[in-house]
């Protein structure tokens, strides 16, 4: 089972780096932090591996293993076998047990990646938006997202080469952001140094050089994994006559879970005393960041030269194989981190002017969005003031009802104020009804006083002057013939 352990092992000991490596930054009480050889103490149950599938990994891990035939089949498979996808056909020969339960283990996970989704959306605002789920999951490599109800040989072979892809590339995906911390802490020194006077500046920088020597001030360093590394911790850490020194017996008080493995978390806890000649948490000197990246490199290193099968473990017969060799017996001295600078001055300046391109880009998103909000609030204010004129003109309007004003007072041809609904017209202007305006030609409407003699309709005539038939055809006025 070594080689499916040694992925599952590798993801726990990734889970633990990253947690030591990444949470320490400068500003913070460096004798607090939780070194990995107190972590090796853990059950590896209780270490996550850091990836987002890490429970999934874990219980399909653990069920492969309780089938006898792939358990079989696995003690004469290498990494490279696996990394081809020759182990997941052997899925077709587990037991009906162990396949149904690696189907319920695949629905769970596809629903607990559905839920994320609709987490994500809702906080994107997204609440009204259908959502094609199918398409989002293509995103997640390690399962078969065509197929969200059985656990089929593609997602084995998916899983097993996400997870050992992302373990392949964290090493190279740690130099990158080693990289970009040292470099930072570097900018942030040149900036601060910027802000200080003549006198307080050459201070500064001999306090640095200071600093810098007195780091550089330890014993030498074994080559991690040589002989003479290995009889340190054989002598110090177990108390034995170096003299009496035996591979075999070295490796057998080292494998902490008796598994008959140096896993990745197993090795690094041999490089303790060596770090221990280089870093104290407590000296101002020397920076625990600096410290996690120097025992990753002892691992790395050791792992490249004795690890032949590349599964991630070293194995007794390896570890054997490598006490032979003139590596093991006449090493080159070691080069710690402060002989190997981190990054060179042309990344330096390339890196220096990303963080001022940035900033000026920063910069001008600040200046856009100070402009759309002083936008927004003019246009606020203006909103507000035709609230404020809409209000008083339905105050206003409020009022007039209450004073019982027609509203057609604010019409053009409205009746005068002085003339109110219940009083009479002045003599000749009687009123006409409404309905008998359009009977009535202008000039008649404003004859006056002159023509106030001429009889109007339902009106009695003076003696002499009888009205005609009402069915005989009236006669147009001659105003010349009236007497």
């Amino acid at each position: 089972m070594s080689c499916l352990k040694g992925l599952l092992t590798s993801c726990l000991v990734l889970a633990s780096v990253m947690s030591s490596a990444k949470a320490v930054p400068i500003s913070l009480d460096k004798t607090k932090v939780k070194l990995p050889e107190e972590t090796a103490k853990e059950s590896p149950q209780s270490v996550d591996t850091g990836l987002h599938y890490d429970r999934y990994l874990r219980e399909v891990i653990d069920f492969l293993e309780k089938d006898q035939h792939f358990r079989e089949k696995l003690h004469n498979t290498d990494m490279e076998d696996i990394k081809q996808g020759k182990l997941a056909k052997e899925l077709d020969f587990v037991s009906h047990h162990v396949r149904t339960k690696l189907d319920e283990l695949k629905r769970q996970e596809v629903s607990r990646l559905r839920t994320l989704i609709k987490a994500k959306q809702d906080i994107e605002g997204g609440n009204d938006i259908a959502v094609d789920h199918q398409a989002l999951l293509k995103q997640f490599e390690y399962l078969n997202h065509m197929n969200p109800h059985t656990f089929e040989v593609e997602d084995l072979d998916r899983l097993i080469k996400s997870a050992t892809n992302d373990l392949e590339n964290y090493d190279k995906e740690r130099h990158e952001e080693f990289k970009k911390y040292e470099m930072m802490k570097e900018h942030e020194r040149r900036e601060h140094l910027k802000t200080l006077d003549e006198e307080d500046r050459r201070k500064e920088e001999e306090h640095y050089e200071e600093m810098k020597k007195k780091h550089a001030d330890h014993p030498k360093v074994n080559h991690p994994g040589s002989k003479d590394q290995l009889k340190e911790v054989w002598e110090e850490a177990d108390g034995l006559d170096p003299e009496d020194f035996d591979p075999k017996t070295f490796f057998n008080l080292h494998d902490s879970n008796g598994d008959g493995f140096f896993d990745e978390q197993e090795l690094e806890a041999l490089f303790t005393k060596e770090l221990e000649k280089i870093y104290d948490p407590t000296n101002e000197e020397d920076d625990m960041v600096e410290m996690e990246e120097e025992r990753l490199r002892m691992r790395e290193h050791v792992m490249n030269e004795v690890d032949t099968n590349k599964d991630r473990l070293v194995s007794l017969d390896e570890f054997l194989v490598a006490t032979k060799k003139k590596e093991f017996l006449e090493p080159d001295s070691w080069e710690t981190l402060e002989q190997n600078q981190a990054y060179t001055d042309e990344e330096m300046r390339e890196f220096e002017e990303h963080l001022v391109r940035q900033e000026e880009d920063l910069n001008q998103k600040a200046s856009d969005l100070q402009k759309q909000r002083e936008d927004l609030e003019r246009q606020q204010e203006q909103l507000n003031a035709q609230k404020v004129e809409l209000q008083q003109a339905v105050e206003h309007m409020e009022r007039l009802k209450t004073q019982n004003v027609p509203e057609t007072h604010f019409e053009g041809n409205a009746v005068p104020e002085s003339l109110g609904h219940d009083q009479p017209l002045p003599p000749g202007h009687q009123d006409i009804p409404p309905e008998q305006h359009h009977d009535v030609p202008a000039n008649q409407q404003d004859l006056g006083q002159e023509h106030k003699n001429i009889p109007q309709e339902n009106q009695p005539l003076p003696p002499g002057h009888n009205s005609p038939p009402q069915d005989s055809p009236k006669m147009p006025l001659d105003h010349n013939n009236v007497p």
